[in-house]
């Protein structure tokens, strides 16, 4: 790597790595959550990830790039830790507050990525890339948000009822 440019390009295949490799995850940690809200927003957010997909192969055309080449270790890590959560044997209670805690590592992950890279490109002059990673980086907040919003309106409130009666 020797400009800028080089450098957007390298972490954007970091970026799509991490992408395709949670597109994965989403699936087993939609099937492992009890609650059906859960289970829907981890649906809901792996439909939008194909979308991340898609955007970032979109980014790769503008730039004459090629999305393949990188593996990002920082996402096999996190998968790998909800998937040790998922084999622990919690109630349903407290794996649901569990997976929504693993998802909202990937997603700070995610949105330091996609908004480091967005910055990235605009310094660069490369508007039409920055445009397409806005557009995730303000999808992944909203996905961080929502996770938020259902932890602390229904399946942390569960859990603790739970926990309370053991």
């Amino acid at each position: 790597m020797k400009t800028m440019k080089d450098l957007l390009i390298e972490e954007m295949r970091d970026t799509y790595s991490s992408e395709t490799q949670i597109l994965q995850g989403l699936g087993k940690m939609a099937e492992a959550a009890a609650s059906p809200s859960l289970k829907k927003a981890f649906q809901t957010h792996r439909s939008e990830t194909q979308n991340h997909v898609e955007r970032l192969e979109q980014a790769f055309e503008h730039l004459k790039a090629d999305p393949e080449g990188n593996t990002c270790e920082a996402t096999e890590g996190l998968i790998a830790e909800a998937e040790e959560l998922m084999d622990e044997g919690l109630s349903e209670e407290l794996l649901d507050v569990a997976l929504i805690m693993a998802a909202q590592k990937v997603e700070h992950y995610e949105i330091a990525s996609y908004g480091s890279l967005k910055a990235i490109a605009q310094d660069c002059g490369e508007s039409d890339v920055a445009s397409l990673l806005e557009q995730t980086l303000d999808e992944e907040k909203a996905t961080d948000e929502k996770l938020t919003r259902l932890a602390r309106t229904e399946i942390n409130k569960k859990a603790i009822e739970v926990s309370k009666a053991a």
